[in-house]
């Protein structure tokens, strides 16, 4: 922790705060991916300074593998210190190309490997089964209930049915969804823009909540956020995931996050034969390698894939 250590010397504080900037400003990244990374770094820097680099220019690699086997040494997860190590790799390159140092050091960094375990997903069936309990839920739903119960299935059925990310889920408005074409515009990371196709059990789903639900939580400062809370304010990320997991207990299928919906899309979506190209378009992924967490490599070659559809298409 950071509490009540001295601060940084000057020309270290300043530049977190330039690259803070250059996140937000060139990057577009989010609050909370800048949090991260301005987190990270600063880490790195006091354990420079605590080992004589006072200056941008006295870190060298040796520098950077100490401090990644001091994060090692304190028992977190390789993952954890690999993140750290891309922040460390980022904020560095960024010193270079901003002429603060002459070289980079991290060119020379080695990252630590990672198992590349597949993401915990949800059958076909144990999802259908999910989904078709919240729809039955908003079928069944007293008139005071019946918008949340709505609120929960659609919002189910987009995340599972589009493989979008929570975050993006939460922003999208009214106006960013086309009923008949069935596609939803979202905003993803690093600012970029994509275009998501849903299918029928989607469509039905939000339709019935910008029908039956939406109209009776709208407030006159809602805006036009798709989802929205009780209050009528924009629906947060923690809500939906409460909202996920509610679902899944109800109807009794292993506990999960929406995360766990965006794995199980993709990988239905490979099991129903999709290239995947088409499913790094769909999720967003701006490196292949990413989406290739959801295949199984049997030596050079992927797997084939089941021939059967997507089941919610």
């Amino acid at each position: 922790m950071d509490l009540d250590l001295p601060p940084l010397p000057t020309e270290l504080a300043t530049a977190v705060e330039r690259f803070a900037e250059h996140l937000d400003v060139q990057r577009g990244n989010s609050a909370h991916t800048r949090r991260a990374y301005r987190a990270d770094v600063t880490s790195l820097l006091r354990y420079a300074v605590r080992h004589g680099a006072t200056t941008l220019a006295a870190i060298d690699v040796s520098t950077l593998r100490g401090w990644l086997a001091a994060q090692s040494e304190r028992g977190l997860a390789r993952s954890t210190v690999a993140r750290r190590g891309a922040s460390a790799r980022a904020f560095l390159r960024w010193a270079h190309r901003a002429g603060l140092v002459p070289t980079d050091p991290s060119g020379r960094l080695a990252s630590p490997k990672l198992s590349r375990t597949l993401p915990v997903v949800l059958s076909p069936d144990a999802a259908a089964t999910m989904l078709d309990a919240a729809r039955d839920d908003a079928g069944a739903a007293d008139p005071a209930a019946r918008p949340a119960a709505l609120r929960s299935w659609a919002a189910a059925e987009l995340l599972y049915g589009t493989g979008i990310r929570v975050g993006e889920l939460a922003q999208v408005d009214v106006g960013d969804v086309d009923l008949a074409e069935r596609l939803v515009r979202v905003l993803g990371k690093g600012g970029k823009e994509r275009v998501v196709p849903f299918g029928v059990p989607a469509s039905r789903a939000v339709e019935s909540w910008l029908a039956g639900g939406r109209p009776a939580l709208v407030r006159p400062a809602s805006g036009a956020a798709l989802f929205l809370g009780d209050r009528g304010g924009r629906w947060g990320q923690r809500q939906v995931r409460e909202a996920v997991h509610v679902l899944a207990a109800r109807a009794g299928v292993d506990d999960v996050a929406p995360h766990a919906l965006r794995h199980s899309a993709a990988t239905h979506l490979l099991q129903g034969g999709s290239d995947l190209r088409s499913v790094q378009e769909v999720l967003g992924h701006s490196d292949l390698g990413t989406t290739q967490r959801y295949t199984h490599v049997d030596g050079e070659r992927l797997r084939k894939v089941f021939v059967q559809a997507f089941p919610r298409a």
